[in-house]
């Protein structure tokens, strides 16, 4: 499995599914990624749960890759989610340190891993970049998303070229969440050109996804021009 982020224009990850019709729907709208969320979480739904509708999304045509969202996981509980679900990556949102994720590289192969880094204003550019060494090598990705996750609001932004430069440096895709809407996504990306841009709430309504939301956000990624590689 490989990930052809880099090279390409800014990718959709909507995350937070929990219906089998929603999941097929969404299919059908032709995003990159498709998150499922396993942590507590008003969205949490079981891996049996996120199989059956990782399957209507295949039926849908989608290739979709099929992300799980997790907090400080076990092993265990990795692999068994992975397996039932069918999942393509871990998203790994808690404090889980390099070792336990070198773990999970070699235990659950042919997944790519997702390290996600709450972005504050507390820590030195430098602090930063020795934080992010330590995940070289063994993360497929680092995602950037405010503290908590799925709270709809906002880190800032000024944060983000010191992991933009450090991830250019090594190769590596960076994924943007936390607060995005379609109608803030054209700056994010026309500002920092992230690899993938990920929503959840910002693509519902009461608390429930929105169809015509996704479809607008999708829409507002795919009319940015993009640099060429």
């Amino acid at each position: 499995m490989s990930m052809e982020f880099i090279a390409r224009s800014c990718k959709v990850k909507i995350c937070g599914i929990k219906s089998v019709a929603v999941a097929e729907q969404v299919g059908q709208l032709n995003p990159d990624l498709i998150g499922f969320v396993f942590a507590k979480s008003k969205r949490k739904v079981t891996p049996e749960e996120a199989g059956e509708m990782i399957a209507a999304v295949r039926l849908s045509g989608s290739k979709a890759l099929a992300a799980g969202v997790f907090v400080n996981p076990t092993l265990e509980q990795l692999e068994h989610a992975a397996k039932t679900a069918k999942l393509d990556v871990i998203q790994l949102h808690g404090e889980e340190s390099p070792d336990f994720c070198m773990a999970v590289k070699q235990r659950i192969q042919n997944t790519l891993l997702y390290k996600v880094f709450t972005v504050t204003d507390q820590h030195s550019e430098q602090a930063i970049c020795d934080q992010l060494d330590l995940y070289r090598g063994i993360a497929d990705a680092i995602m950037l998303d405010t503290a908590g996750g799925g709270t709809g609001t906002t880190f800032e932004w000024e944060r983000i070229p010191t992991y933009m430069d450090w991830a250019k440096r090594i190769g590596m895709p960076v994924l943007v969440a936390g607060g995005l809407t379609a109608d803030n996504v054209t700056d994010l990306i026309e500002r920092y050109r992230p690899d993938v841009v990920d929503v959840s709430s910002g693509v519902e309504t009461n608390g429930e996804k929105d169809l015509l939301k996704i479809a607008a956000f999708i829409e507002r990624v795919n009319s940015i021009d993009q640099p060429s590689s």
